[in-house]
């Protein structure tokens, strides 16, 4: 065994992916102490991206004062790698940061934009916005207010549109948001393909584990519905069937409309940002996991996005997870070598998060044992 590479998302609520590569990284090392490692943890635009794109490119950590998703004053941090900004909408609109009073009808993505703002300000060429884990559901507005963006009522006044203000608004004026992007290139990672409203779409779906009751689901659309009409008249352009537009509480649909963002899954944004088709030349195996395999990872997450990259290389990919469901393994049919679950004891996830790590090890030096026999042979 010459070189592996170590690709994981995180296992959410156990491990994160760094955990995971450091374990993974000390087990190869103790069975083949020659072998060349590479570790790229991996967040598809979560929570956890920053800190994962800093663990595999270095980079500067900028830290930065701007407001939370009730327009309140918080200190948080984006990676600066080069030209290149990498930034998380959850951490100034994060859900956990609204414990205990969860309302989507009045958070904002104010903070996002000027996180943005700053980055640009400061040089940065390229963002990556990640738009997993929001709070909000104002599709986009307060960033792109942060970044420029003049929203007025009928009333030429201007305001900040939230979820239950955008049918005040009656124009809608991008120019400074463009001249402030000139030259700047946005991507906004998300994992999903909601459209921006309907049955399926950011309010129906995300909205009740946002703190949305029935009744506040069903106005949160039909705001979302206005504000697609309103970006159809006066910006030209239509975010009804466009995939992902429903990210993050519409966040999508607002940064391709208002900045001019090109949505990209968050999965092949990050490999290609890290180089992954170079860094998997001449390697032995790829691993990679997260915390359940099933359905929804087969539409395009971390283990799918790997796989398929390493299937063009012909390089094999085992994915370690925390549990896998009977559709998962349709992952075979995608590029996934084998499937290895980290719960060894058949038990419920309260209690096998609490052993996560040592099952994680445990199942890695299981399958090294393997590979040692094998080889041997």
């Amino acid at each position: 065994m010459k070189k592996c590479i170590i690709a994981p998302d995180s296992f959410k609520g156990s491990m994160s992916a760094i955990e995971i590569c450091d374990i993974a990284q000390q087990t190869i090392a103790k069975f083949y102490p020659d072998c060349e490692v590479k570790s790229i943890p991996v967040a598809d635009g979560g929570e956890g991206t920053v800190d994962c794109f800093l663990r595999a490119l270095g980079g500067e950590k900028v830290e930065i004062e701007v407001n939370n998703l009730f327009m309140e004053p918080i200190k948080t941090y984006y990676a600066k790698i080069g030209d290149t900004a990498i930034i998380e909408m959850a951490s100034a609109a994060g859900l956990p940061m609204a414990e205990g009073r969860a309302n989507p009808a009045i958070t904002t993505t104010y903070g996002v934009g000027e996180q943005i703002r700053h980055a640009v300000e400061n040089g940065a060429k390229e963002i990556l916005l990640g738009l997993g884990g929001s709070g909000t559901n104002d599709g986009g507005c307060g960033c792109a207010a942060a970044m420029g963006v003049v929203f007025k009522d009928e009333n030429g006044k201007e305001f900040v549109p939230t979820g239950n203000t955008m049918s005040r608004i009656a124009t809608i004026d991008t120019s400074a948001a463009m001249n402030l992007l000139e030259g700047c290139k946005l991507t906004a990672m998300c994992d999903i393909d909601n459209p921006m409203h309907g049955p399926k779409g950011a309010a129906y779906i995300f909205g009740p584990q946002k703190g949305a009751d029935e009744k506040m689901v069903a106005e949160l659309d039909e705001q979302l519905v206005y504000l697609d009409n309103k970006i159809q008249e006066e910006l030209g352009v239509t975010m009804t069937s466009f995939p992902g537009a429903g990210a993050a509480g519409a966040f999508g649909a607002g940064a391709v409309a208002f900045l001019g963002a090109t949505l990209k899954p968050g999965i092949q944004a990050v490999l290609d940002t890290v180089g992954f088709d170079e860094l998997i030349d001449g390697a032995d195996l790829v691993f990679t996991g997260e915390g359940k395999l099933d359905s929804q990872s087969l539409r395009g997450k971390v283990v799918i996005g790997i796989a398929q990259r390493a299937k063009s290389k012909n390089v094999p990919v085992i994915a370690v997870v925390g549990d896998v469901s009977d559709d998962g393994y349709e992952a075979y049919d995608m590029g996934v070598s084998a499937i290895f679950s980290i719960n060894r004891l058949a038990i419920p996830f309260s209690q096998a998060k609490v052993r996560s790590k040592k099952d994680f090890q445990a199942t890695f030096e299981d399958i090294f044992r393997l590979i040692k026999v094998v080889k041997n042979k």
